[in-house]
């Protein structure tokens, strides 16, 4: 397949220890000072644990969940400012750490920032910390004045009594940090919002600008040094020799030292001579049996898990086999799908600074309290003793939820005690070391009667398990029930929001050598790769048009979602001559969408994208120019890997090394998006990751129609789609 673009041709070259529980109760402790934390000024009062304010009346709000480029930052500012009656033109923010999230009974409850949860999971307790700050204020101000809180009000920044008197927040916020936070609060009606609820814009914006944001890759203290690493190119490997001494005279080495059996780092004074060093280090690997593994057996592996007699249900209604055998058309397709890494655009990297007696931790993470275990654990002290400032991250997708490099970078430093080090991983490192998404094929089965009703339809999956690989006690009993996403056995999401009398979704676990991850939306983008592709062919053999043949079938709200999607679109009317729709819709973390694709396959099999129209229905908007932007950023991320996104493995190793063998899609070949929001309110959903699920599918099912060619193994660039060939 050629993608249309004047770069086509052109090659570019250049989401362990985790922790897990419930969220703890806490109250709203007053009057803490952060280690470096810049509210905590003298000036500055702590009116609870999510709002500081400081004389001149800015509000610095505190955030829990780490902003990676969704936005999360500014949406959960809004909800408190919100709830706060604060001068939005006077609000920052600042990062918690994990380590006083703990001493302060969890306060800020879960850090954990990923699955779109940012701000479904926490706007309850987000807008209620705002309003609890808010009625302090309030309270301080009739305590000034002498008179009932109920004649007070507030906004922007300022409580006024009813005689027309006004004090500052500024003015009220030491006496307020004094009083007992009420017990229970009213939080705003949405249709009430003035701060929420409006498209303002990003607070990270011009950091990032300026060149001002600090990324973990920027950290630099005082006497730092930097390591560069080295691990086993075999997954799973193990480091047998290496000979320091043909390196530790070079310019700038310190010294070198072996990382938990599997690894070697060199650190230097600098990056550059700790990686020309690495570079030259001699190495000696024991890989075992593992580097017999060819990509060939693991396509074998999972070729086998198809047709396998036991698998996990995952759901059942019905009986799908007797309905099939008994139906008037029988449909099957096998699809199948890649691994895929997070291609991160800031490689992993952690500055660590460890003594006996307490390790210090400075990095971009998903999951602070994650990171803070892993480098207790690694630095042989108790949580007490440790602590992590979480920076911003350059970019996550679910590969900064894992803490392994945090604990490789805590192993490298904890041979220089006393001594900041710096590890960073090279491109190749970061390339050949992910943990990355899970590679599956499915077996879809469907028996149409002769009316064209889906009667009885049997989805196989066959493939890794993410939770079997990084988190064995999630299972249940045996069973993923992430593999599921999508195919839910109760629920919202139960089969894709169709009605389907007789139901059967079962997984054949295979398991290759190769580390798994939650990466961007997880597994609903194979998942609904394979509903949503075998749903057009399964029109197609009901004689009955894709979005017809759906909306027969569909649940309510995603029949609301598509049509709104396709009415945009202009489905079904006519299109440029050559040009043509394809469709999908899912229902995912908590969100309703859909999307039409538009595109068109020259004679000469160049596939080109014009536009994309996405429909959302995420319940409630908090910030909708930001919902605009993720959208048509997901769009980026699923495309790019529909188009390019594989890992293969030779000799037990990932090919794949930097950009130039792990191609992404340029500006130039991203179609136009247009966003459809249909909120419809009393749900919270999430934004960053549903719309990626729908990229790859409503493109294949456009490609069908454009070429009469189905596509069922991605990604895209390794398909001819030149008409005849």
């Amino acid at each position: 397949m050629t993608i249309q673009t004047s770069l086509a041709s052109t090659a570019l070259g250049r989401r362990g220890f985790l922790v897990s529980g419930t969220a703890v109760a806490g109250g709203f402790s007053l009057g803490f000072t952060f280690p470096h934390a810049p509210a905590q000024a003298a000036e500055a009062k702590e009116i609870n644990a999510w709002v500081v304010i400081k004389p001149d009346d800015t509000v610095v709000i505190r955030i829990a969940r780490s902003e990676m480029g969704q936005g999360t930052l500014t949406g959960l500012a809004q909800l408190v400012a919100e709830e706060l009656e604060c001068d939005w033109s006077k609000v920052t923010t600042e990062y918690p750490t994990p380590g006083e999230n703990i001493r302060r009974n969890r306060v800020w409850k879960n850090f954990s920032t990923g699955g779109s949860r940012g701000i479904r999971e926490s706007q309850q307790y987000v807008r209620e910390g705002g309003a609890i700050a808010r009625e302090m204020l309030v309270a301080a101000a009739a305590a000034e004045w002498k008179v009932p809180a109920a004649e007070c009000s507030a906004a922007n920044s300022v409580v006024k009594h009813s005689s027309g008197k006004t004090m500052t927040y500024g003015q009220l916020a030491a006496a307020a940090a004094r009083l007992e936070p009420p017990k229970e609060v009213k939080l705003k009606d949405p249709k009430d919002w003035k701060v929420a609820g409006q498209p303002l814009k990003r607070l990270d914006t011009l950091p990032k600008l300026t060149g001002e944001m600090i990324y973990g890759i920027d950290v630099r203290l005082p006497n730092m040094l930097t390591a560069a690493v080295k691990a086993s190119p075999v997954i799973g490997g193990k480091l047998k020799s290496f000979d320091a001494a043909r390196v530790e005279k070079m310019p700038g080495v310190k010294t070198v030292v072996a990382v938990d059996g599997n690894a070697v780092a060199v650190i230097a004074d600098t990056y550059w001579n700790a990686k020309l060093a690495l570079d030259k280090l001699p190495v000696e690997w024991d890989f075992g049996k593992l580097a017999e593994v060819q990509q060939d057996d693991i396509t074998a592996m999972l070729k086998d898990g198809l047709g396998a007699s036991e698998a996990f249900v995952g759901n059942k209604a019905g009986d799908a086999k007797a309905a099939i055998d008994g139906a008037a058309k029988k449909v099957e397709a096998t699809y199948s799908f890649p691994w895929q890494h997070h291609v991160t655009m800031e490689p992993m990297n952690a500055t660590v600074l460890y003594t006996p007696d307490k390790c210090e931790v400075w990095c971009g993470t998903q999951n602070g309290e994650a990171a803070l275990a892993a480098a207790a654990e690694a630095a042989g002290l108790p949580v007490a003793k440790c602590e992590v400032y979480k920076q911003m991250l350059g970019t996550g997708f679910g590969r900064r939820g894992r803490a392994d490099y945090v604990r490789q970078a805590v192993l490298i430093a904890k041979q220089m005690p006393g001594v900041p080090v710096k590890m960073v991983w090279s491109r190749e490192e970061d390339m050949t070391h992910g943990q990355y998404h899970p590679t599956t094929m499915c077996k879809l089965t469907g028996g149409l009667d002769k009316d064209g009703n889906l009667v009885g339809l049997h989805v196989r999956i066959s493939g890794q398990s993410i939770l079997a690989a990084l988190l064995p006690q999630n299972l249940q009993n045996g069973m993923d029930p992430v593999q599921f996403q999508g195919f839910a056995a109760s629920g919202p999401e139960a089969a894709y929001g169709y009605n389907v009398p007789n139901l059967l979704v079962d997984h054949a676990m295979r398991n290759p050598h190769v580390t798994p991850g939650f990466w961007r939306g997880v597994n609903t983008n194979q998942n609904a790769v394979y509903m949503e592709c075998f749903m057009d062919e399964l029109a197609e053999a009901a004689g009955q048009d894709p979005l017809a043949f759906r909306m027969k079938m569909l649940k309510p709200k995603y029949a609301a979602v598509l049509k709104a999607a396709c009415d945009k679109a202009g489905y079904g009317k006519p299109l440029p001559a050559g040009h043509f729709h394809g469709i999908a819709q899912i229902m995912g973390y908590g969100s309703y969408v859909a999307g039409v694709s538009e595109v068109s396959v020259s004679p000469d099999g160049v596939l080109k994208v014009h536009k994309i129209t996405a429909a959302t229905d995420c319940g409630h908007v908090v910030n909708p120019a930001q919902i605009e932007r993720q959208v048509a950023g997901s769009f980026v991320y699923g495309l790019s890997a529909a188009f390019y996104g594989e890992i293969t493995i030779k000799d037990g190793a990932v090919e794949q090394t930097n950009f130039d063998s792990y191609n992404v899609m340029r500006i130039d070949e991203m179609p136009k998006v247009e966003t459809v929001l249909v909120p419809s309110g009393g749900f919270w959903g999430g934004v960053g990751e549903p719309t990626i699920a729908v990229a790859a599918p409503s493109v294949l099912n456009a490609i069908y129609k454009a070429t009469g060619k189905r596509v069922r193994e991605l990604p895209l660039m390794h398909q001819e789609l030149k008409k005849g060939a």
